[in-house]
């Protein structure tokens, strides 16, 4: 189960960046990691781990973040906490 996770993960990280990133499996893949994931009702979601926090805009319409500025923003958070993928 923690390969579907990390694949998630990797996709974050995605050169050039993924467009299509499906909110719930990452929703999923951050909480196994640790994270917790509050969603408010203004589009809002707030990712805390490990003491660090990022505010990312949740989907409106379908299931895929594709925000390109929003998958910048969880990229350099998990950059932080140390999850970036190896090369």
């Amino acid at each position: 189960m923690s390969h579907k996770h990390d694949a998630m993960i990797e996709k974050i990280f995605a050169h050039p960046i993924a467009a299509n990133v499906d909110w719930k499996k990452l929703t999923h893949a951050l909480e196994h990691f640790g994270a917790t994931v509050d969603t408010s009702h203004h589009g809002r979601a707030k990712i805390v781990m490990n003491g660090a926090e990022v505010v990312i805009h949740t989907p409106h319409h379908g299931h895929d973040i594709e925000n390109k500025d929003d998958i910048m923003a969880l990229r350099h958070f998990l950059e932080a906490q140390g999850m970036a993928p190896k090369a």
